[in-house]
């Protein structure tokens, strides 16, 4: 169940201005680690603005999710660079680690996994981001070590 008050209070730090519904679906997204059917419902009835604009927005951004996601998301890198350095490997070691698949949130909702095309930091490859943190040159024992660390 969705805290109504709070969806309210980040509603009404927009209030008046144009142009804020991604800016307060990011707001949302942060405040709850995803964007629950609830909130999408508040905001559609105080904006007055057709949910399936809502849910167009919230699927269209990586940023947001309209899913539960986990308490840490990891996002492993699958650009060229990080490719030919074993990207696919570390991939399928922190699934395997974790028992999920990319697209996938553990059991107890502590970690999301996700491929991402490329995080921009190629001479560090393979990088897995774990919320903001950057990991970089990541090998098979270092997969443990980085999930042990938010563990």
């Amino acid at each position: 169940m969705v805290d109504r008050e709070k969806v309210l209070e980040i509603i009404e730090g927009y209030r008046g201005q144009d142009g804020i519904l991604i800016q307060l679906l990011l707001d949302l997204q942060a405040e709850f680690n995803w964007i629950p059917r609830e909130a999408i419902s508040i905001v559609s009835e105080q904006l007055r603005v057709p949910k399936s604009q809502i849910y167009r927005i919230a699927s269209f951004y990586k940023a947001m999710s309209l899913c539960p996601v986990g308490r840490h998301s990891i996002q492993v890198c699958m650009g060229t660079a990080c490719q030919v350095r074993g990207a696919q490997k570390v991939l399928d070691l922190t699934g395997s680690r974790l028992m999920i698949k990319p697209g996938e949130t553990t059991r107890d909702m502590s970690f999301s996994l996700r491929r991402v095309n490329c995080l921009g930091c190629c001479a560090m490859g393979p990088v897995i981001v774990v919320d903001k943190d950057y990991h970089g040159n990541v090998t098979a024992e270092g997969v443990d070590r980085i999930i042990e660390r938010y563990d």
